[in-house]
């Protein structure tokens, strides 16, 4: 039998996963609403906060749907779709796919078609990469915060250092896979270029749309300012890439 990364076998895997997900979440809205009502909050209280919690799932939901398109070119859309449903986001997965895809000669967003071995081994990367997180939580996770809460109870000015650097460390890791080929523009390859590019209009877009909640004072605009810089960004990837190309 062929190998196809939109498989009908795949659909139905991450779709038993993705639905024992949704069952969790259906049991325990279910949970706090019966624990809401026993400690008093009325029954219109808790509806009013569903669907406001349901609508502000919606921007973070069309970002998700971008990731999986922007993910569905190479591996099909039943992993992406399983990822980007229980554990990941679009600037990991995207990471851990291109340095696996990588490791293996090919290059992300060019792949015609994989075998099982590379899909499989693409797919172990994304997934055992990011449950290290999770693992570590149990483990360190009580010491961790314990030793953050001492720092801050001795020196609150080295505390927000300390967090604000660890936060900086962060973005400096992704802001390095932007500008990795960045040093080929002065040996004439634009294509380095691209991502920064992309990136800085990411970012002008994101101030306007800060901009526009501070001047209109609606809010809700700071829910969608994400997908909206996301898609902003990869629609300029298009005339970039055809100009610098």
């Amino acid at each position: 039998m062929e190998f196809s990364v939109n498989h009908p076998i795949l659909f139905l895997l991450a779709g038993t996963i993705v639905l024992i997900v949704l069952i969790q979440s259906a049991y325990f809205l279910v949970k706090a609403w019966k624990r809401g009502l026993a400690i008093g909050m009325s029954a219109e209280k808790l509806r009013r906060i569903a669907v406001t919690a349901a609508v502000f799932t919606i921007a973070p939901a069309v970002a998700i749907v971008i990731s999986v398109m922007t993910l569905a070119k190479d591996l099909g859309v039943a992993l992406p779709w399983l990822r980007l449903s229980v554990v990941g986001s679009l600037s990991y997965e995207t990471i851990a796919a291109t340095n696996a895809e990588s490791a293996m000669g090919l290059t992300f967003g060019q792949v015609e078609s994989l075998t099982a071995s590379q899909y499989v081994t693409i797919a172990l990367v994304m997934t055992a990469s990011i449950m290290v997180g999770i693992w570590l939580v149990p483990l360190i996770g009580k010491k961790l915060q314990s030793g953050m809460i001492s720092l801050e109870n001795r020196d609150k000015k080295w505390s927000d250092i300390f967090s604000n650097s660890m936060f900086i460390g962060m973005i400096a890791a992704f802001l390095g896979y932007v500008f990795c080929d960045f040093s080929g523009v002065f040996a004439g390859k634009l294509a380095g270029l691209i991502p920064v590019l992309v990136m800085l209009t990411s970012a002008v877009v994101m101030v306007l749309c800060g901009a526009a909640m501070k001047i209109t004072k609606k809010s809700w605009i700071s829910d969608y300012a994400l997908p909206i810089s996301l898609i902003a960004g990869m629609i300029s990837a298009i005339p970039y890439t055809n100009w610098l190309m």
